[in-house]
């Protein structure tokens, strides 16, 4: 390359959103080919905006997962989580609204309403094909779809078994305005490595336990100090009640160890460094309808 030619590069933001529980971190972790945002069979797990970030040579996507956009907002942590959901379709270049591809309820219609007002193109992300019954019924299905709405293209998928996300990611590159790369080509997210053993911690808390602990918990890191030999991580684990504090930490403390020991694999595989994890527990009652509460875990109405 001369001195007068200059490389041309890419760089866009892509907003994926939909309702709770469609698959929109699974769907991000798999396009980074790495672990970024918690997963859970669980409605809601994830919070906050998340940028995943992914450069391919001249080319840059940085990824918004987002919170799942729900009807009903009667805590402040709701409301705080359908702001930063909506608030992903202002200034992107494309949109993914994921939606299951073997229903559509009354929260897909509501955030099908917001993402008619983006300025950008919609691709509507047909998910979880490979769970559908009888195959033949996807045809009929996406044009019953492409009627709802002018989507710039709709492209089926399974994101947990990989399957056509290449055709995806193609059609994504194509909206990518050219710009300067915001990130360096080896970051994959703006997210601190505090943050992220947060929601580590978090994951396994819903993964282990289900329905027996409700949206009444959060995790807090107090100590996060890299040493040679290990990182030296302490997290916080708040709950509202008694009753789920005992849920967590198990018969004999059998709960709380196992959460601790996924977690502790988990960050190690993310930090690729020895990690020494050490979990405590304390109840806050209504700290999830505290909106000052919230604010010193981090959750921030814009």
């Amino acid at each position: 390359m001369s001195e007068l030619e200059v490389e041309v590069t890419h760089c866009g933001y892509i907003a994926i959103v939909g309702r709770p529980n469609v698959g929109k971190s699974t769907l991000l972790n798999h396009i980074l080919g790495q672990k970024l945002s918690i997963t859970s069979r669980k409605p809601q797990t994830t919070r906050d905006q998340i940028l995943g970030v992914k450069t391919e040579g001249h080319v840059q996507a940085i990824y918004v997962d987002t919170p799942g956009l729900h009807l009903g907002e009667t805590k402040a942590i709701n409301r705080i989580m359908n702001k930063a959901a909506a608030a992903a379709l202002k200034d992107v270049d494309v949109v993914l609204f994921v939606i299951d591809a073997d229903r559509w309820t009354e929260e897909d219609e509501s955030v099908l309403q917001k993402v008619k007002h983006a300025r950008c193109p919609v691709i509507l992300v047909v998910n979880k094909v490979d769970q559908l019954d009888q195959k033949e019924d996807l045809l009929p299905r996406l044009a019953n779809l492409s009627d709802r709405m002018s989507f710039a293209q709709i492209v089926p998928i399974s994101a947990l078994r990989n399957n056509n996300l290449d055709r995806l990611e193609r059609l994504v590159e194509s909206y990518i305005p050219e710009g300067t790369q915001f990130y360096p080509e080896d970051q994959i997210t703006n997210r601190s490595s505090r943050f992220l053993a947060a929601e580590i911690v978090r994951e396994k808390i819903t993964r282990q336990l289900g329905q027996e602990v409700p949206y009444e918990v959060a995790v807090q890191i107090e100590e996060f100090v890299y040493e040679e030999s290990a990182i030296h991580i302490s997290a916080l684990i708040l709950v509202e009640r008694n009753g789920q504090k005992r849920i967590i930490i198990g018969e004999r403390g059998d709960k709380i160890k196992l959460i601790g020991k996924e977690a502790r694999i988990d960050m190690e595989n993310l930090f690729q460094h020895k990690v020494m994890l050490n979990l405590w527990i304390k109840i806050r009652s209504g700290w999830s309808d505290d909106e000052r509460a919230l604010a010193s875990l981090g959750y921030q109405e814009e």
